[in-house]
């Protein structure tokens, strides 16, 4: 793979997070998702990244960095504190950094469980980094159906009461809102080292931006279901490219 300077942003480092342990489903990264271990496909979408010059899958488990090793990424064993469900994701990223002394200006943090993204996810995000001067770039989906204008309170008699109150009955009408889709975090290296008690947050930086991504464009994988439809959607985009 060419790489690319950091000012272009070209050349940033790819660190796939990847914990073994996982309560809803087990084996989480290391399942085949259309016959591709799960952590494989966020690999594959990191190598074919125009703006990615390195891959590092920092992981606790053996199985997951078989398979990172046979996709050709560089891995980081972690220690056991930074692999528990209370572990932050920015900690195990700078264990990773500071493993490897990596000097790369710009790391992409991808979450291994995220078998469907569009192709092209890091690299908008890596160049609206660039082309904006902000700390950090994160996806977003826009809300839909569970705005929290639509959302309502049940008390224990099972009394309803809306949580915002409004009159909105289309959904055209709701005021724009976004969720982070897990998709792509793009973060400068000093804003990710930027840590503050009481601020779990604090790595994303003070100018924080976003891309958009589309309904089902990206899938993070915590439950069976969304297995399911990353399966479904994985199939559906092979049948287009057949």
């Amino acid at each position: 793979m060419t790489g690319m300077s950091n000012e272009s942003g070209r050349g940033a480092l790819a660190v796939v997070i990847g914990r073994a342990g996982s309560k809803g489903l087990p084996r989480k990264n290391a399942l085949p998702v259309a016959g591709v271990p799960m952590i494989a496909r966020t690999i594959r979408f990191a190598r074919a990244s125009r703006s990615i010059g390195r891959v590092v899958v920092s992981t606790d488990g053996d199985e997951i960095a078989a398979i990172a090793r046979d996709e050709g990424a560089e891995v980081v064993l972690r220690p056991a504190a930074l692999a528990s469900d209370t572990a932050t994701v920015d900690s195990a990223v700078r264990h990773a950094v500071e493993s490897l002394a990596a000097g790369e200006g710009i790391v992409v943090i991808l979450y291994g469980n995220v078998p469907v993204r569009p192709a092209d996810l890091a690299d908008r995000a890596v160049a609206r980094l660039v082309e904006t001067g902000a700390d950090s770039v994160q996806s977003y989906y826009r809300v839909g159906k569970t705005h929290p204008y639509w959302m309502s309170r049940l008390d224990g008699a099972g009394r309803v009461a809306q949580f915002v109150e409004n009159r909105i009955y289309r959904r055209q009408e709701l005021p724009p809102l976004f969720m982070p889709d897990g998709g792509v975090i793009a973060v400068r290296r000093e804003s990710l080292f930027d840590v503050r008690e009481g601020e779990p947050h604090a790595f994303f930086g003070r100018d924080r931006r976003g891309i958009e991504t589309a309904e089902g464009e990206v899938v993070d994988v915590d439950t069976a279901v969304d297995l399911a439809v990353a399966e479904a959607i994985l199939a559906a985009q092979t049948e287009v490219h057949a």
